[in-house]
């Protein structure tokens, strides 16, 4: 049996027109960089404070941040306040919160840990040109742990 010359080279081009479209797939992969990951998901920070102490203890910052179309509270690793029974995080529209009225808060849910970054989902029908700070606050025994006054 005699193979046709013609055939075996086509058979030869083929594979080889194929061997280099995949090395030159290879060679020109996509990959995303991490850092454009983390600009791509934090669009910017809104506003921000330091905590400062009120009747306990409460040190770290406190920033709203944009992040894929969504509003977040983040406290950030420095975050410290002392361990208390019913401690909520809120945020206030005074910059220095002494009394808590419900038209003066929102509640953004229970302190997840006294201590380390963490973040809150701030919901979208709340104004957040009308919020002043950010404060642990012990519902049980109306008390401030510590607030950070926010700004732009």
């Amino acid at each position: 049996m005699k193979l046709n010359p013609r055939l075996i080279l086509a058979v030869i081009a083929i594979a080889a027109l194929t061997g280099i479209s995949q090395i030159l797939l290879n060679s020109f992969s996509v990959s995303a960089d991490p850092s454009m990951q983390h600009i791509a998901s934090t669009q910017g920070i809104v506003k921000s404070g330091a905590f400062v102490k009120a009747e306990h203890p409460t040190t770290g910052t406190a920033k709203i941040v944009m992040a894929n179309g969504k509003r977040y509270l983040e406290l950030n690793s420095a975050f410290k306040t002392d361990a208390g029974p019913d401690l909520y995080v809120l945020l206030h529209r005074s910059s220095k919160p002494e009394s808590y009225d419900a038209q003066n808060y929102v509640s953004l849910g229970r302190l997840m840990k006294v201590s380390g970054q963490q973040r809150y989902e701030i919901p979208p029908n709340v104004d957040l040109q009308t919020m002043r700070s950010a404060v642990i606050w012990c519902r049980q025994f109306n008390a401030t742990f510590g607030y950070a006054s926010l700004s732009n």
